[in-house]
């Protein structure tokens, strides 16, 4: 008996001696400057093992079996390295392991190939979520980053409303609307290199995330390797010239660090004419070591923008004018001046504690305090509103629309199918030369009217109107991290964000002018004094202060306040296994909503639209799991699911706050189910991602403004308990055919539809108040619904195809090409020719039912015929295209200076393809539709198209030492 006691005794310590001495140990440096790299990671491939090298640039791992492994070193902006290593028994030092620069992540710092029109736009179209995968390593989605991006593709049929922005933990998503405002730290491309992407609702250390992922960029002063870096870019596509420099000191000794970026983004215009560029944009952070457990860190970023606008075009319009056309501007005094800029200054100040609590426990506390204003002009002229005074005919404001591109300036308007008399070829002919000669706002017209008026003493007919949003946010979270055992990991998070906005409009010029009557010029039979001043209250923008006179800068039309917070928390533990990983999380929220009325509109009176709105306030929660099966440590499998409900957006919760405090009817929180499976692969030549997934939406709400002839009026449309399904695939492959060769292909096919009928009503001014139902001004056709079921979801192809090759050669240069085939895009439809207002011949309607509340049913044109109007309200598919791009790079080393360029083409063959689009409300009745088609000279309210650039490039050369 002792002797057995006495041999497994010698066994367990030999067994303990051997685990002792198995350790792994080396030194990770810079390559350039032989500097020590802290917080570079070592893993133990196809292990949970893994550490971070120290401030010296160490690493040790130790209590190792014996056996094969295979070291990797990962670091951001550096290649990977692997190290195989053979353990019997004795420790192995790797000595110094030199990280070189990653040449691709010049790629991703040159050069975000999605403009700043596609990220900071307020239409659905060009809010892309290719935006937040620049820093993703994924085949798949680099290829949506850099490639798929210019047609408006949508990674499984998502915008950015459906992801999450983070800056340091906290997050970035406006609640105005759910989207990220990317203009608000644009043009830092060089101190955004530390970005980590998670695809979906995969897990993330600082949030519950989102069912599009979340892009999470760090920004910490000791993130950052020591260096300097200039860079001069050229491009056609956004602006023509950026000039960009940082400098970032990297971990001191004494336990500051600091890093600080300048640079210019400028241009007269982009590839569309007049899309002129202005921005400068500052970067400072700085952070101190605290004793060996704590690091504070302060960010500052200020990211001005002012841009020039454009819009999308019908057939008719780019026929005679082509794609680069733009009616929003006209030349004065010789120089170019755009009636539609977008200026945003919103400065952010963070600060950030990072605490380590223990070896296996942290905890990051931030805060961020965010002001500015964001604001876009457009032309104002009010209408037409003439009275007489002392025999004489006054223009108290307003006059003929004077865009170019208003529909009775063009050729169709003079063919009309209204009335065969109508025909006009003469006069149609006139208004074609007229359009393709000159086709520009004549702002010496809008000047020379104002002068008129000021010479006998009256307001101005036009004015430069600036519909501005000034915000005030205050952001906290603290986010926990923590290691329980060495397979399970817990995150915890508590948050909140409170926002105060005050959004107007304001006379941002006032055009020669001096004065404008703050009335509402489209009130139908106003009535008037001797003197021209306006005696109804319903006219009045504010009855408080009717008949004001406003001057340059000050406000008017409408004047509100706008409080918003939100107390949300999410949990996550994660289990890591030899053979499956798998985790659980859950998030809870509470949203409130208030509007606070600053002007009492005239057609809203008392507390419909002064004082104090109804407080929302949503609770919502989300839960989420996921598991990975590693067959092999090549051969994955992973599987993600997720539910989570989503408060509305300010934007989706009021019916029209810039003239009342009404909400939404029905208004819900949106429930959201998704679900995908993944094969994965990864071999030393072939990594590949094959990715099935499935996401179904409920309760959703949108709200849009437009002028329709059905009724004669300016209406809100909002459309409640919509219902959409997307599903599909995706496929990324990469093959390192050889040392230097790399070919790929992307496959992405998937189906984004409406799963049923949506409930849709519409509120107008014009419609007289159902006092029964506290003053609504609504009004519902047929039977309360809108015919989208299964029409597609517009937002980019629900096809793309892309093969292509990278050439990497070893004396560091490099060279690319795709080839991208895109397909089933589709126009986004009408709910309003989708309602019964489609069949409703309001030729019929009495005249006080047009101006009631309501449903309007039993007016049916005589004639209508179902067949027929099923033809003409099938959805418009654009063809498909192919676009190829064409990239390449060269770094040199000249002493310690690095010396490099970046080059893009895009669209080298000039392909001509239209990335989205959407009908027209303004006509849409079923006699309507039919002249349309038939029109000779086109369609008078045709669909509106967004057309794709043609041939652009982006050249950046830089200088890094």
């Amino acid at each position: 008996m002792k002797k057995i006691i006495a041999t497994l005794w010698l066994s367990l310590c030999l067994c303990f001696s051997v685990f002792a001495q198995n350790s792994i140990k080396g030194v990770v440096v810079d390559s350039d400057n032989e500097n020590p790299m802290v917080g570079v990671t070592v893993n133990i491939k196809n292990t949970t093992t893994s550490i971070l090298t120290n401030e010296k640039g160490a690493f040790i791992i130790e209590n190792l079996s014996n056996g094969s492994y295979i070291v990797e070193i990962v670091f951001k902006g550096y290649e990977t390295q692997n190290f195989p290593v053979e353990l019997s028994g004795k420790p192995v030092d790797l000595g110094t392991i030199y990280l070189y620069k990653d040449l691709t992540e010049e790629q991703d710092i040159s050069i975000v190939n999605i403009t700043d029109d596609e990220l900071n736009s307020d239409d659905g179209f060009t809010d892309n979520i290719a935006g937040l995968l620049q820093s993703s390593r994924d085949v798949f989605l680099s290829a949506a980053a850099f490639d798929f991006s210019a047609t408006f593709f949508r990674p499984r049929g998502l915008d950015n409303a459906n992801g999450k922005v983070l800056i340091n933990g906290l997050e970035m998503n406006k609640l105005l609307n759910g989207r990220p405002q990317w203009a608000n730290w644009g043009g830092l491309n060089d101190l955004q290199r530390n970005q980590a992407f998670t695809r979906g609702v995969s897990p993330n250390e600082n949030t519950f995330g989102d069912i599009a992922g979340v892009n999470h960029i760090t920004m910490r002063a000791s993130a950052y390797g020591e260096g300097a870096r200039v860079s001069f870019a050229s491009a056609n596509r956004s602006y023509q010239g950026r000039v960009m420099a940082s400098y970032s000191s990297g971990p001191r000794d004494n336990g500051w660090s600091y890093a600080i970026l300048a640079s210019r983004r400028f241009g007269d215009q982009g590839y569309i004419d007049a899309t002129l560029y202005d921005s400068n944009s500052f970067f400072a952070a700085v952070e101190k070591q605290l004793g060996e457990d704590h690091s504070l860190n302060f960010n500052f970023i200020y990211a001005q923008n002012r841009r020039g606008r454009s819009t999308a075009l019908t057939n008719e319009i780019h026929s005679l004018k082509g794609r680069q056309y733009n009616p929003f501007w006209g030349e004065i005094n010789g120089e170019q001046k755009n009636a539609r800029e977008r200026r945003i200054v919103e400065p952010i100040f963070m600060l950030n504690h990072y605490w380590d609590i223990s070896e296996k426990t942290t905890l990051n506390t931030n805060i961020a305090y965010q002001t500015g204003f964001t604001g876009n002009t457009r032309i104002d002229n009010g209408g037409t509103r003439r009275v007489t005074f002392n025999g004489q005919d006054i223009y108290l404001g307003g006059a003929r629309n004077p865009s170019p591109d208003y529909y009775q300036n063009l050729p169709s308007y003079h063919l009309r199918f209204d009335d065969l008399t109508s025909f006009n070829y003469q006069q149609a002919y006139i208004a074609q030369q007229e359009f393709v000669n000159n086709g520009q706002l004549n702002w010496e017209d809008l000047f020379g009217a104002n002068q008129r008026q000021a010479a006998l003493g009256y307001n101005a007919i036009y004015v430069i109107q600036e519909d501005r949003v000034d915000d005030d946010q205050l952001s906290f979270n603290s986010i926990l991290f923590s290691e329980l055992t060495d397979n399970i990991k817990l995150n915890a998070s508590v948050g909140y964000r409170k926002l105060n906005s005050e959004t107007y409009a304001r006379i941002k010029d006032l055009l020669d002018g001096t004065g404008y009557l703050d009335v509402d010029f489209f009130a139908e039979e106003v009535q008037t004094s001797q003197n021209g001043q306006i005696l109804d209250n319903v006219a009045q923008s504010d009855v408080r202060n009717p008949n004001r006179i406003v001057g340059s800068g000050e406000r008017y039309k409408y004047n509100y306040e706008m409080e918003a917070s939100v107390l949300e928390s999410f949990a996550q533990a994660q289990f890591n296994y030899s053979k499956v990983d798998f985790y659980l999380g859950a998030s809870a929220s509470q949203t409130n909503y208030q509007r606070n009325g600053l002007y009492e509109n005239g057609y809203f009176q008392g507390n419909l639209s002064y004082g104090e709105s109804e407080k929302l306030s949503f609770s919502n929660f989300g839960v989420k799991g996921g598991l990975t099966y590693k067959i092999t440590g090549q051969h994955l499998l992973d599987f993600n699911t997720a539910y989570l409900t989503k408060a509305p957006t300010i934007r989706n919760s009021f019916e029209n706050a810039r003239q009342n405090n009404i909400t939404v009817r029905g208004l819900e929180s949106e429930k959201i189910h998704t679900i995908d499976a993944s094969y994965i692969l990864r071999t030393p030549i072939v990594r590949a991602r094959l990715t099935g997934y499935h996401t179904t939406f409920t309760d959703g709400t949108d709200i849009n403004f437009f002028f329709t002839e059905s009724g004669s009026t300016f209406t809100q449309e909002v459309v409640t308990n919509i219902e959409r399904r997307n599903f599909g695939g995706e496929l990324g492959i990469e093959a390192q055919v050889t040392p230097t060769i790399k070919l790929k292909g992307v496959a992405s096919m998937g189906q984004f539809t409406y799963n049923n009928n949506p409930n849709v009503y519409y509120a107008s001014d014009d419609f007289q108040p159902n006092m029964a139902q506290n003053g609504e001004r609504r009004r519902t056709f047929g039977d309360g619904t809108t015919k989208l079921k299964d029409l597609h979801v517009a937002g980019g192809p629900e096809r793309a195809f892309q093969i292509g090759f990278e050439y990497r050669d070893p004396d560091y240069w490099w060279f690319g090409a795709t080839a991208n085939h895109f397909s089933r895009a589709f126009v986004d439809p009408s709910a309003l020719k989708r309602s019964g207002a489609f069949a409703v011949d309001f030729d019929l309607v009495p005249d006080a039912l047009l101006t009631q509340g309501g449903n309007i049913s039993g007016y049916t044109f005589n004639d209508f015929d179902e067949t027929v109007a099923r033809g003409l309200l099938q959805q418009e598919q654009f063809d498909s295209y192919m676009l190829v791009n064409l990239t390449g790079g060269k770094s040199w080393k000249v002493g310690d200076y690095f010396i490099g360029f970046f080059a893009t083409i895009n669209n080298v063959f000039n392909q001509e393809y239209r990335t989205g689009g959407f009908e027209q409300s303004r006509r849409i009745g079923y006699r309507d539709q039919i002249a349309e088609q038939n029109q000779e000279g086109g369609p008078l309210f045709g669909n509106r198209y967004f057309f794709g650039n043609g041939t652009t490039y982006f050249v950046n050369v830089y200088l890094r030492f």
